[in-house]
């Protein structure tokens, strides 16, 4: 999959007619590295996919194009279960697709001691349910155990990290905004 997704980000670059320079400042990313991500000689993050998105102004869901779903119902055998790079957590797109949306629902499961993340802040909101097992939410400083039934919300601007402190898979429904694919 990310010699297909190296493939894409090179051919939009062409089509906007950038050069691996422009794109960098585009981007914030180094000449070097989109070099690299280009010729699929180096994994990319998902923060830095999402940053090339924005730069040749495509939704980052164009690089997953498996697993876009083209209607408003969203049925079972349609949902693919995928990873994202530097995390143990499977994550089920459950949303539609169409122009405008500005929610994305996530089935996530989260192995034992994942996801294993610095805290972090964005633009947004974020929204989990736990379905089964146990999630630790540390949101600005406080922690939160969030227990099978119980849910969570927050403005992911508020510095937050997240870890399933049990020996066993956590699953999780979840909303967050603005839409990651």
């Amino acid at each position: 999959m990310e010699e297909e997704i190296s493939q894409r980000i090179r051919q939009l670059r062409m089509e906007k007619k950038l050069t691996l320079k422009e794109m960098s400042k585009r981007t914030g990313l180094s000449v070097s590295f989109l070099s690299q991500v280009e010729r699929a000689s180096s994994s990319i993050a998902i923060t830095s996919l999402k940053k090339i998105a924005d730069a040749v102004d495509v939704p980052i869901s164009s690089f997953f194009e498996d697993y876009e779903n083209k209607n408003y119902h969203v049925k079972a055998d349609e949902q693919k279960p995928f990873r994202i790079e530097g995390s143990g957590a499977i994550y089920t797109r459950l949303g539609g697709e169409f122009i405008g949306r500005t929610v994305e629902p996530m089935l996530i499961i989260y192995p034992p001691g994942q996801p294993n993340e610095k805290k972090i802040n964005h633009p947004g909101e974020e929204f989990y349910y736990v379905l089964k097992g146990v999630m630790l939410v540390e949101v600005d400083g406080k922690e939160y155990i969030i227990k099978e039934g119980d849910s969570i919300h927050f403005p992911s601007t508020t510095a937050h990290k997240m870890t399933n402190p049990l020996d066993q898979d956590a699953k999780v429904l979840c909303f967050v905004t603005p839409v990651l694919f």
